[in-house]
């Protein structure tokens, strides 16, 4: 059975927000603060934050709100950003290296051991501790390793192939960056997030649009 089995994805989407505001708020001192505090610091609504909350069992206290580190290491052990789980990247292409250089993995649950390319001119470069592996030899290092998790930078047209040699091989969730959507192919026991950051883009062309129209 899930651990939360119940609570509604866009609550889950909503925690890692919490996460990194109060980390925020703590690193700057503070020790304590209301829910209208807060609604009013990350954009939503007093009611809204509690609710969420309130999934997990609530936190805070009538008059005094939520302690700040005390509620941020509870969403912390939520989203268990202290597993470290062993990951690896296939596709160290500009995208795959941005990630590679600028994401601290270790913050967020997961710990990089291995990066995997086809392009010989890739294979054997160095980015920051990792050396690029070629993409042949994916499989017997998923079985001497035993990677949990992977964030697929690669083409669409190989990303179900990939996809289905890791979840042979153990490897129980994606970071998918592919533009081929994994969760309608893994629909139970593999996790997916798809990222797809022309939908992102595109949806600030909305936006844009409606902000001019109220003008």
């Amino acid at each position: 059975m899930a651990r939360y089995e119940g609570v509604s994805a866009s609550v889950i989407r909503r925690l890692p927000r919490y996460y990194r505001f109060l980390g925020e708020l703590k690193a700057k001192g503070m020790e304590r603060i209301s829910s209208r505090e807060f609604a009013d610091i990350i954009g939503l609504t007093a009611s809204q934050i509690r609710q969420d909350l309130n999934c997990f069992g609530g936190f805070g206290q009538q008059g005094y709100g939520y302690n700040i580190e005390s509620l941020c290491a509870e969403i912390g052990r939520i989203l268990n950003v202290d597993a470290l789980r062993p990951t690896i990247l296939v596709g160290a292409g500009n995208l795959g290296l941005a990630l590679v250089n600028h994401m601290r993995f270790e913050a967020r649950g997961f710990r990089l051991i291995g990066i995997f390319d086809s392009d010989p001119e890739k294979i054997g470069h160095t980015i920051r501790d990792w050396q690029i592996q070629d993409v042949a030899r994916l499989e017997a290092f998923c079985q001497e390793h035993h990677p949990l998790a992977a964030i697929l930078c690669i083409p669409k047209q190989v990303a179900v192939e990939c996809a289905d040699l890791l979840v042979q091989n153990g490897v129980k969730g994606f970071w998918n960056f592919t533009h081929q959507d994994l969760s309608i192919i893994y629909k139970d026991g593999i996790a997916v997030e798809n990222v797809h950051l022309g939908d992102s883009l595109m949806t600030l062309s909305f936006n844009i649009a409606e902000v001019m129209d109220a003008e």
